[in-house]
């Protein structure tokens, strides 16, 4: 499931690969876009925003477009050599071919897929929060934003792309574990919230180029912390499913636990 810091390699790939090159061909499989060709089109460049990816093209009588595209929970893009064999996913799950001569860019099972003049980003991405990975990231524009709304849980607040964008669910569970925080913590009494956003920043961070050792509690329901040695519990929170351990994020004493827990 793509995360910021895997949109941002995303992103770097097409970037590397593509950016400079003229596309002799664009194959769209969406129904919007099935005329769309982008034959003589120049990609100037490639970049993420979130979860979001932007590829950046000047059409040839030099108009600047973006072709928009939101990867969600199993979205990716692939770059092939010519003859090389194309088994990232199953072809029916293509929704965009970009040929250039030496490379094809591959889109799988992307989502809400768009072409929009570059000037008019700001319309599918205005609503976003400070982007972890972007050069602009702004910790105290991202905890005024979570401030804004103090009953929400921390962890339903974190995965709101409003908030800040780029946090997937592996990273909202990874960072409150190690902030020892509660998911279910309203966010008007998380401590150190500024401690909170810098974590999950550093981590995207840190992970961008590779993960590294593998998660402290995401996907670990009932195998031991590494921390403590007590089971990790997982239950559903939201739309999502949250793992953490009781003993390093305990919930306040005065709060309980109305969630049911996995089986």
């Amino acid at each position: 499931m793509p995360e910021g810091d895997s949109v941002w390699s995303m992103a770097r790939k097409l970037h590397h690969g593509l950016v400079g090159t003229q596309l002799s061909s664009a194959d769209f499989r969406v129904p919007q876009l099935a005329t769309v060709t982008l034959k003589h089109w120049t990609v100037l460049e490639s970049a993420s925003r979130g979860k979001h990816l932007l590829v950046r093209l000047r059409s040839p009588r030099d108009e600047r477009y973006t072709l928009h595209s939101h990867l969600r929970m199993d979205g990716t893009w692939r770059l092939y050599l010519p003859g090389e064999r194309w088994n990232a996913r199953p072809p029916h799950t293509i929704r965009v071919i970009l040929r250039a001569e030496a490379l094809s860019a591959v889109g799988y099972h992307l989502h809400e897929l768009a072409l929009v003049p570059t000037a008019q980003e700001a319309k599918l991405l205005g609503h976003l929060g400070p982007d972890l990975l972007g050069e602009d990231w702004d910790p105290e524009e991202a905890m005024r934003r979570l401030r804004q709304h103090p009953d929400e849980t921390i962890g339903e607040a974190l995965l709101d792309q409003r908030n800040l964008a780029g946090i997937g669910n592996m990273y909202k569970a990874e960072s409150l574990f190690l902030h020892r925080t509660w998911p279910w913590t309203p966010v008007s009494e998380v401590q150190d919230l500024r401690g909170l956003v810098t974590i999950a920043q550093r981590l995207l961070d840190q992970n961008r180029f590779g993960r590294g050792k593998g998660p402290h509690v995401y996907g670990r329901r009932g195998q031991p912390c590494a921390r403590c040695g007590r089971q990790i519990k997982a239950e559903g929170q939201g739309e999502r499913v949250t793992y953490w351990c009781e003993v390093c994020q305990p919930a306040p004493a005065s709060r309980n636990l109305a969630q049911t827990v996995l089986p």
